[in-house]
């Protein structure tokens, strides 16, 4: 049988066709089933304080699940190696934290890339860091003192962290090398039991995010000073940014963002996006972000990529500045 070049082209554009429906009804149908969502932290962490309530928001928004599932390990890189592999469909997505973005700094090999293998979506939740103080150790009313006491005892004093290659624990480091001072760091096993040693007197000091330290902070077992961040949030109103104190380049935040495999579609991305904001931003969701000391960032697509880039080359700096950190 002779197959005309008129035939063949014919056959062409009749077998392409499926696809081209496919991709022309992915976004309109969007989502018409569950939809999975990596979270690379065992399950209630804080990653998952911001999960759970916006997967409920999601249900009720789309009318299909939005299921957490959980896969801890390595820092947040073992659930993010899975969720890499995962099919660009835009039923997989990946709720990745600021740890993606040290994690390449600190781990030697990582078998994912959060900008090669990643569509960054939107960023859900921003929750400022504070410095927490011990107010039997540290005798001082305010940042100004408190940094004059660092000063004149380097080396005598220590500060706690979740863990080493934390945002908590690089948060300190940027801390030291903005300041000039020097601060022992003693790793912890969580924000919880370093929090405990703080209140403890086992260490004068930590970095820590909002949520977890608020409590103590307001109930008066701990003593804070500046957001770690160039403004203030409204849940504590009256402290002053690390800016307004002079610490200009100090910029930390412990952030929760949502990613897909790379290759989604760019209208089913769209759809997801706007999925996602609307359940972030309902009443209920805003008043779990409150409790939480975070707030709604509203960065979304290229604009949370071009956050996330930043991110990458202040911990890289961090890092190196710092002679190396290796993770527990």
């Amino acid at each position: 049988m002779l197959i005309t070049r008129r035939s063949a082209l014919a056959a062409s554009s009749l077998s392409a066709w499926p696809l081209i429906s496919h991709s022309q009804t992915s976004a309109s149908s969007w989502p018409n089933k569950p939809v999975n969502l990596v979270v690379p932290f065992p399950a209630g962490g804080g990653t998952d304080a911001f999960a759970r309530p916006m997967g409920a928001a999601f249900s009720k928004i789309t009318g299909q699940n939005l299921i957490n599932d959980n896969k801890g390990g390595g820092g947040g890189t073992v659930g993010a190696a899975i969720a890499a592999k995962l099919p660009s469909d835009g039923y997989n997505l990946f709720m990745g934290a600021v740890h993606h973005t040290i994690a390449p700094h600190v781990y030697p090999k990582l078998a994912y890339d959060i900008e090669a293998d990643f569509v960054p979506l939107l960023m859900v939740a921003r929750v400022p860091q504070v410095i927490v103080v011990n107010p039997r150790k540290v005798p001082a009313k305010d940042f100004k003192e408190f940094l004059a006491f660092v000063k004149s005892n380097p080396g005598k004093l220590n500060y706690g962290s979740a863990g080493s290659g934390t945002s908590h624990h690089l948060a300190g480091e940027l801390f030291k090398q903005q300041t000039k001072t020097f601060i022992t760091h003693i790793p912890y096993r969580g924000a919880g039991p370093s929090l405990q040693g703080l209140i403890a007197g086992d260490v004068e000091m930590m970095f820590d995010g909002l949520g977890s330290s608020a409590a103590h902070i307001k109930g008066g077992a701990s003593k804070r000073w500046p957001f770690l961040a160039n403004q203030r949030n409204p849940a504590i109103p009256d402290v002053p940014s690390a800016f307004e104190l002079g610490l200009k380049d100090y910029n930390v935040s412990t952030w929760y963002g949502v990613w897909a495999p790379k290759g989604v579609p760019a209208d089913v991305q769209a759809k997801i996006i706007d999925a996602l904001r609307k359940s972030v931003t309902t009443p209920e969701s805003r008043a779990v972000w409150a409790t939480q000391g975070a707030e709604f960032a509203d960065l979304e697509g290229t604009a949370f990529g071009g956050f996330v880039k930043q991110e990458l080359a202040q911990w890289a700096k961090v890092v190196k500045a710092a002679g190396g950190v290796k993770p527990d």
